[in-house]
């Protein structure tokens, strides 16, 4: 990624949206953007939204158990508070954030810090999901990550729900969800 020369000194941040299905892959690529970060001595602070415990309290994991040291917490204002003297921000699962984390970020990328952000960009009925259609409008950078649908093949970009329970938010692994793509995914769940 080409970052042009700051001719004045001063230090220019920028917001990365990484988004997609689940299981295709963000918060593996979050971590690897983030351990590469922290091999160039970067100071590099993660966050993840408390509620989200699926695979660790504290760490972000990826389906594949990659894992990378976070900070917990219930109010995305809580990450302008721990950023003094940081260079990149990591936050994983930003679906689930309140809606001040734009804000946020762009406070963030105007302090002169790399956002680094991963999220489901749809919810299981394949709509907008949270305050991700606002962070993809205001990132500098986006990549859309696709899994695998797991009854044709084909790219998927649905996180179908394979239950009938109703709600937005519903926490779950491959026990309630699994990546299909459009055509697919307009079965109805057992």
């Amino acid at each position: 990624m080409f970052i042009e020369p700051n001719i004045s000194g001063e230090r220019r941040g920028w917001i990365e949206v990484i988004c997609g299905s689940m299981f295709s892959g963000k918060t593996e690529e979050l971590i690897r953007r983030l351990k590469r970060v922290k091999y160039a001595n970067l100071k590099v602070e993660i966050f993840k939204p408390a509620i989200d415990t699926r695979y660790d309290e504290v760490n972000v994991v990826s389906h594949d158990s990659n894992a990378i040291l976070s900070t917990p917490i219930d109010n995305s204002q809580t990450i302008l508070l721990m950023s003094e003297g940081v260079d990149v921000i990591g936050i994983d699962e930003a679906q689930f954030f309140d809606d001040q984390i734009c804000h946020v970020c762009e406070t963030l990328a105007l302090k002169g810090i790399r956002v680094i952000v991963a999220g489901l960009d749809m919810d299981y009925l394949g709509r907008p999901f949270g305050q991700m259609p606002g962070l993809l409008a205001i990132a500098d950078y986006i990549t859309k990550l696709h899994a695998i649908c797991m009854k044709c093949g084909n790219i998927a970009n649905v996180s179908y729900r394979k239950t009938t329970q109703e709600g937005q938010v519903l926490l779950g692994e491959k026990d309630i969800y699994e990546p299909r793509c459009r055509v697919c995914a307009q079965e109805k769940p057992h």
